[in-house]
């Protein structure tokens, strides 16, 4: 199989559930088993609790990956100097690699639980990224874009409808490709989410205008067409020209066409997390409180989401004057 480069995002949830298969699993504890081993039984695990699909191929990819480069085949033997020398060989920066790591390291977490390694050897290994704010997108980038779509095209009507969503509702790109058109309530003007496709597992429920509306009723019926033509049965709200599912990670077609748009149209801050994070600066403009905008993005902490939020210190200093 392939392997492909991505950008993680390490799941944190169901670890107490995830920690109880670890306890009833196969292998016996002070026993010596094999990465490959400890790795196929804990990504058996994280599926059956129900854990994202990237998730568990984020996992399976950079554990590879270490073995790879350090050929280290017992998972006893992984030391810390093992570690640095797999971040080492990383012509990649620190924020990248930093991700990579927080996924080995909860893996190495889960290895823990099950009493597989004796101790916590990798918890002092740590990659230093310097914060930077990063912008997101406004109301002006996301109508210049639309202004260029031509929605005669079903590509670019899919692409329009799916840029709108993420800006007014903060949705994340991995999770456009799950949604089904059975999710779209198009009289309520919501759309309403099932935990198992969203990251944090928590149900939600989104309004969208009426702008979306139409294009949501233009789409659907676009859809049918395209399933029609290349006899295709499934009922994704998101599809691809041949009526198929949208790819996961890298290859969503969604996310490389925003960058394809970007780059032809020479238009900053337009990305899947610009536009999330535009969505979150809009309310936050609009008087909306943080823990209200957390909700709505499903961060799992004010910290994440202050982060999207781009405020400098001269910001966060004028704001608080307002409350003296």
């Amino acid at each position: 199989m392939t392997r492909r480069k991505v950008a993680l995002e390490v799941d944190e949830d169901l670890s107490d559930l995830i920690k109880e298969f670890l306890r009833n699993s196969n292998l016996k504890k002070d026993e010596s088993h094999t990465i490959e081993e400890a790795l196929g039984i804990v990504l058996n695990q994280m599926k059956a609790v129900g854990m994202r699909t990237r998730t568990i191929e984020d996992y399976q990819l950079q554990v590879n990956h270490f073995a790879d480069v350090t050929s280290v085949e017992m998972l006893q033997d992984v030391t810390a100097e093992h570690i640095y020398e797999w971040l080492a060989s990383m012509n990649v920066n620190n924020q990248t690699k930093l991700t990579r790591l927080k996924c080995l390291k909860a893996f190495l977490s889960r290895c823990l639980d099950n009493g597989w390694v004796k101790s916590r050897f990798w918890a002092h290994i740590k990659i230093k990224v310097d914060s930077s704010l990063k912008e997101g997108a406004n109301e002006k980038d996301i109508m210049e874009l639309l202004s260029y779509l031509d929605l005669s095209r079903f590509i670019q009507l899919r692409d329009a409808a799916a840029i709108l969503l993420m800006f007014q509702t903060g949705i994340r790109i991995g999770t456009l490709g799950e949604m089904k058109e059975s999710d779209v309530y198009l009289k309520e003007g919501v759309i309403k989410l099932q935990g198992e496709i969203i990251k944090n597992h928590k149900p939600i429920v989104l309004p969208f205008d009426d702008t979306l509306k139409k294009l949501f009723d233009v789409l659907i019926r676009q859809n049918q067409l395209v399933r029609e033509e290349y006899n295709v049965s499934n009922d994704y709200l998101f599809i691809t020209q041949y009526g198929d599912k949208i790819a996961s990670g890298k290859n969503n077609g969604i996310k490389r066409r925003l960058y394809k748009y970007s780059r032809d149209y020479n238009l900053e801050n337009i990305s899947p997390h610009a536009i999330r994070r535009g969505f979150a600066r809009r309310l936050l403009d609009k008087g909306a409180d943080v823990v209200l905008i957390s909700k709505a993005l499903g961060h799992s902490g004010l910290d994440v989401t202050t982060r999207y939020l781009h405020m400098n210190t001269e910001e966060v200093s004028n704001r608080l004057r307002d409350y003296l």
